[in-house]
């Protein structure tokens, strides 16, 4: 205790060693984080052990369940050898991917830009997303007989149901992601002079990005998914009309080739969105 010139007294303050304190938090460095080698590898090793209990799960239900309804994963690798090797599997493979990948970079090509004006200009946004919202919740099967009428079984129609099935995610997903920009940074970069264009640029769309990304991989799912459907319902293609085939006749492990396919496709799309996403997300930490 420390005595006033007014007879009063008040605690000294203990002076803090701030030297001591930086020196002592400057002497831990940080632990680096880990290449990124190592972590895709971990990761690797924990889908690949993953996928081993699924395999072995898949035969534990094939011997579980009535004969020939599951099949064993050999006979199902033995009919998917027979199919590459008769051409089948091959040119359905080609016949859905061009399909596929028509209609949903079509899709991406369109909604992108309808997504970001909806959001830049609110009017535009306001008036349509209403409409965006319903047409999205109409199931796309519902659609498919006006589109055969206008557009026939061909591939075109086929292209304009994954067309439909991919547009409506990614729309509102991009209207979503610029809605969503951080209005507090658009503020200081007007109190600092800079212009619509260079906010829009600088700070809307890195903010959207991820939502971006997100409505492409929702539609690139539901883009497949309406692939399948388009060769079920127009003439029967492709790896749907495959489907339909060993489906009818319960060729088991045929079928059994087709799903596993298909599930193929909808992983390698979305490890291709994900490093899109990786790369982007670079440019948006820049921004």
């Amino acid at each position: 205790m420390q005595a006033n010139p007014d007879g009063g007294k008040h605690r000294t303050k203990q002076p803090t060693n701030s030297m001591t304190t930086g020196a002592a938090d400057a002497g831990r460095s940080p632990l680096p984080d880990p290449p990124y080698w190592q972590g895709a590898a971990v990761v690797g090793l924990y889908r690949l052990g993953f996928l081993v209990l699924l395999i072995l799960a898949w035969f534990w239900a094939s011997q579980s369940v009535q004969r020939n309804i599951i099949p064993t994963p050999w006979a199902t690798a033995e009919a998917a050898v027979k199919l590459i090797g008769e051409g089948r599997l091959p040119d359905a493979l080609l016949s859905s991917l061009s399909v596929y990948f028509s209609g949903y970079l079509a899709a991406a090509i369109c909604a992108i830009p309808i997504g970001l004006l909806m959001g830049a200009m609110r009017p535009v946004g306001k008036t349509l997303d209403v409409f965006v919202f319903a047409l999205s919740a109409t199931p796309r099967v519902a659609f498919i007989p006006l589109i055969i009428v206008l557009l026939g079984l061909g591939p075109q129609a086929k292209i304009f149901v994954v067309f439909l099935g991919a547009v409506m995610p990614i729309i509102i997903n991009t209207y979503a992601g610029v809605l969503a920009a951080d209005d507090e940074l658009i503020e200081m970069a007007r109190s600092v002079g800079a212009g619509k264009g260079r906010i829009f640029l600088r700070i809307v769309l890195p903010g959207a990005l991820p939502f971006v990304v997100v409505g492409l991989r929702i539609g690139a799912t539901i883009g497949l998914i309406n692939t399948v459907v388009a060769e079920l319902y127009t003439a029967v293609t492709g790896l749907g009309g495959l489907l339909a085939v060993y489906g009818n006749t319960f060729r088991m492990a045929e079928y059994f080739v087709i799903v596993l396919t298909l599930a193929l496709i909808g992983v390698v799309v979305t490890e291709i969105l994900r490093l899109i996403e990786t790369r982007l997300g670079r440019w948006r930490q820049r921004s």
